[in-house]
């Protein structure tokens, strides 16, 4: 959603107190409560940390069955791949992930994941993903 925003907006600087950034959550959530309340399937896919998942998700737990998955991979993994999708795409630097490499490891234990209560699933994506994709494909699908 922030790289979508960013797209459109032209010029823009990433950072926590950014007016665009800080638009970015409402318009997140609201298009999720409008695809849901309109009977849509959806995986909403970010990075948020639960201060700012939970007080948007929960609400719609009364339009949608909501089920959490969490991936993981080690501190210095993730600083691999951060700079790595940093450097290949223009719309990442959106983000203002790509922070001073000594915070890193220390922001990366610190991650607050969501805490809803919903159905959890925890997915390592070190190399692949644990548990395989049929078994987090079943997870999602309460159908099955």
């Amino acid at each position: 959603m922030v790289r979508a925003l960013t797209s459109a907006s032209g010029l823009f600087t990433a950072g926590a107190d950014d007016a665009l950034a800080l638009r970015t959550l409402p318009t997140f959530f609201g298009v999720l409560e409008l695809l849901l309340r309109a009977g849509v399937t959806t995986v909403a896919e970010a990075a948020f940390q639960d201060r700012l998942w939970r007080p948007g998700l929960q609400p719609l737990g009364e339009v949608a069955e909501l089920r959490v998955l969490h991936c993981v991979v080690d501190a210095s993994t993730a600083w691999t791949r951060i700079q790595q999708r940093w450097e290949s795409n223009p719309l990442r630097r959106a983000h203002t992930d790509l922070q001073d490499p000594t915070d890193h490891p220390l922001r990366h234990t610190n991650f607050a994941r969501v805490a809803l209560d919903a159905p959890f699933l925890e997915v390592d994506t070190t190399d692949g993903y644990q548990p395989p994709l049929p078994e987090i494909v079943s997870f999602v699908d309460s159908s099955k």
